[in-house]
């Protein structure tokens, strides 16, 4: 009797924690569907074009802007100021990480991250005339924001799901997030399309929908942060001293997890590995944030086109990242995001070659690349997060995004180089096949299987 008791009660409890997990997944998915707005409505639509427009509108009189006394060309102001705040994010999320570690606190970290972003990108409604630095202020706090609360939501991830769910929640999490983008594209077609019936100028209706983005996100927000949980770690069981103290571990405890690494040396291979995937993904992320400016620069497209193609992607991405989790399910993680490298590759190519003044190959190509950006992005954090110490997720991911971010601020540094230098944004773009090449050799060689094992993390029955 006490032996079926004891089996009944382990039963319900087990119950009852699948019942709490699967309540944290579904508030975790909530956070991709605040910021991903962000992403779309303000860095892939909206700012580039519109920044690029201030900024030649302060320009002189040979198309130069003059920030901190150098001189920069308006049209590579925006790439520029994208690239900042890239590096400006590679030094501030050791700081985060460790003080998330020492004080147990991370989804406060993640809240406060939330709303300094949300306000930022709200305030880029007062973005207009010829305040070009202003918007390249908001913009580095913004996206400084974004990062580093990206980082702190995608730890929770080893810890919200078992590894036999991580494609999966991780593909809906990215699949929420493209929904909401395209919800709120829709939205912004209609105001900027009818911008006239609704009395509003050009610029009004841009900073409108700008705003809107960080009201959006910070609305949203608001559910994951009642639905996450602070886990204990060692670290936060220790005094956690003075605030600037643990702020002053950041760097000491990212060298502490490289050498930490050392010990499970396939993780670390493949993170380095990784890091190309991430310059090559650095260059899918260049020519998403920059193609409205390449768009209408270059191809002489108007900004209804560009939110339509932008839309298209967005509906394509939210049902890519769903098909992809379930093609991962059959082959496999690895092979799945090295299938899409390859389109990726294609797809790029296809990019430098597109004719001028034709919508509907832009569309086309934005239809290709939709079906893969959602899907490898998710499967890449989960197929990550299987290589992570029990223990030490915080750290782990710390080091996963400034292995992202310690190279994304190339991308843009590249393409804003390259069309400083042949002022062509075709010439631009072309300069990223190489990172899409290496990536893919790379990532191959990863043997990935042996790497979760050495972590002393249960093999997945494919990966």
């Amino acid at each position: 009797m006490e032996n079926t008791q004891a089996v009944a009660k382990g039963a319900d409890e087990g119950r009852d924690e699948a019942a709490a997990r699967r309540r944290e997944q579904r508030g975790w998915y909530w956070y991709d569907w605040a910021n991903s707005v962000y992403s779309t409505t303000v860095l892939t639509v909206f700012l580039g074009p519109y920044l690029t427009s201030v900024a030649k509108a302060a320009a002189d009189a040979d198309g130069f802007v003059h920030p901190l006394g150098l001189p920069v060309r308006a049209g590579s102001f925006y790439a520029y100021a994208v690239s900042a705040s890239l590096l400006l994010s590679v030094l501030a999320m050791p700081l985060a990480g460790a003080l998330a570690d020492r004080t147990g606190r991370k989804k406060p970290l993640l809240g406060w991250c939330a709303y300094v972003g949300a306000a930022a990108t709200t305030g880029m409604f007062f973005l207009g005339g010829d305040r070009y630095l202003l918007g390249g202020a908001l913009l580095i706090i913004a996206n400084v924001a974004f990062v580093v609360s990206m980082m702190l939501y995608n730890s929770f991830l080893p810890q919200i799901a078992r590894p036999d769910e991580r494609d999966a929640v991780s593909s809906r999490g990215w699949a929420f997030g493209y929904a909401a983008g395209a919800l709120v594209l829709v939205a912004n077609l209609v105001l900027y399309g009818a911008h006239d019936s609704f009395g509003l100028s050009t610029g009004a209706a841009v900073r409108i929908c700008l705003a809107s983005a960080g009201l959006w996100w910070g609305a949203f927000s608001v559910i994951p942060l009642r639905r996450l949980r602070d886990r204990a770690t060692a670290a936060a069981r220790q005094p956690a001293g003075p605030g600037a103290a643990a702020l002053g571990q950041g760097w000491r405890q990212l060298r502490e997890t490289l050498r930490h690494m050392r010990r499970h040396p396939l993780t670390l291979s493949f993170l380095l590995a990784y890091l190309v995937y991430l310059v090559y993904n650095d260059g899918v992320q260049t020519v998403i944030t920059q193609a409205s400016v390449y768009g209408s620069e270059e191809l002489g497209l108007d900004q209804s086109t560009l939110i339509v193609a932008v839309l298209l992607v967005q509906v394509l991405a939210a049902a890519g990242a769903l098909l992809m989790g379930r093609l991962a399910a059959r082959y496999g993680a690895q092979r799945t995001i090295l299938g899409s490298l390859v389109a990726w590759v294609l797809t790029l190519a296809a990019g430098y070659f597109l004719p001028a003044r034709a919508p509907g190959w832009f569309f086309g190509l934005a239809a290709g690349i939709g079906l893969v950006l959602g899907g490898s992005q998710a499967l890449s954090r989960s197929l990550f997060s299987h290589l992570v110490p029990r223990g030490k997720e915080a750290e782990y991911f710390s080091a996963y995004e400034m292995s992202d971010r310690g190279v994304s601020w190339l991308g843009p540094l590249v393409f804003g180089v390259a069309y400083q230098l042949t002022g062509s944004y075709r010439d631009a773009i072309v300069s990223l096949v190489a990172f899409f090449v290496i990536g893919f050799v790379l990532l191959a060689r990863v043997p990935v299987g042996r790497a979760i094992a050495a972590a002393g993390n249960p093999v997945p029955d494919r990966i």
